[in-house]
């Protein structure tokens, strides 16, 4: 994590820390009463009540309940798109995505873990697949963010993305492990930041394997149960990529 980056999120100016302590507290009531009533059963009036603020107030930090949804989830977008950026340019484009993801997961974690519960990140992320206005959204959201890191990697490489269809391609598969790895992890039994960044590491390493094997027969290496790997043992979830900012 760079500096900048630190400061934006643990800011140090009195007002500043007030106001972050603020929308804290408006997240975690939202999220907390969408997941115990459900999302559409829940008034800002009610989420506003719970923190002893006005509408006003949460309107200044959030443009509606569906932006409060899906604030954990920006933030990690944010991050994923930041590192990408950042990654040098001689590394291939699925490598490239890849650690750019694990980089994000890496500083991001224990930015969450202060912001709300894993726990409750992990039902939020079932409540917004059990619920058909979030669905939509969550599709839409994802559709522009593999869009956005397409043209990137586009960019990336020099390439022109309506002419070359290869960066959508990598894209659309980097893409699939990573909603793959999301709804395992949001289903499953482990419950921490550490958890979901294994598991989508074990996922990544599985897939260029993946393409090119034969199905049919098991592959040299195949992970048979996932669980297995990517819980197992042994596995240090905090090692860092290389290139990685500190």
């Amino acid at each position: 994590m760079t500096d900048g980056q630190r400061a934006a999120e643990y800011p140090t100016g009195l007002r500043e820390r007030k106001k972050r302590r603020t929308r804290d507290a408006l997240l975690h009531a939202a999220l907390d009463l969408f997941t115990t009533q459900g999302y559409e059963e829940t008034t800002v009036d009610e989420i506003v009540d719970a923190v002893e603020v006005s509408q006003r107030t949460f309107f200044r930090y959030f443009a509606g309940k569906e932006s409060a949804a899906f604030a954990v989830q920006e933030m990690v977008e944010s991050r994923f798109i930041a590192e990408l950026r950042q990654r040098p340019a001689s590394e291939a484009p699925f490598e490239a995505m890849r650690r750019a993801v694990l980089c994000a997961w890496n500083s991001i974690g224990e930015a969450i873990e202060a912001l709300i519960p894993v726990e409750l990140h992990m039902r939020t992320y079932q409540m917004i697949e059990s619920t058909p206005s979030l669905l939509a959204a969550h599709l839409r959201r994802s559709s522009e963010l593999e869009n956005q890191t397409a043209l990137l990697i586009a960019e990336r490489e020099g390439l022109d993305v309506t002419l070359d269809p290869r960066p959508r391609v990598a894209v659309a598969a980097f893409c699939g492990v990573m909603r793959v790895t999301g709804q395992l992890w949001g289903h499953g039994r482990e419950t921490s930041v550490d958890s979901l960044r294994t598991l989508t590491e074990v996922y990544l390493d599985q897939l260029g394997p993946a393409l090119a094997e034969d199905w049919r027969t098991p592959a040299r290496g195949h992970v048979p149960h996932v669980s297995d790997a990517a819980y197992g043992q042994g596995h240090n979830t905090r090692a860092t990529p290389p290139g990685c900012a500190g």
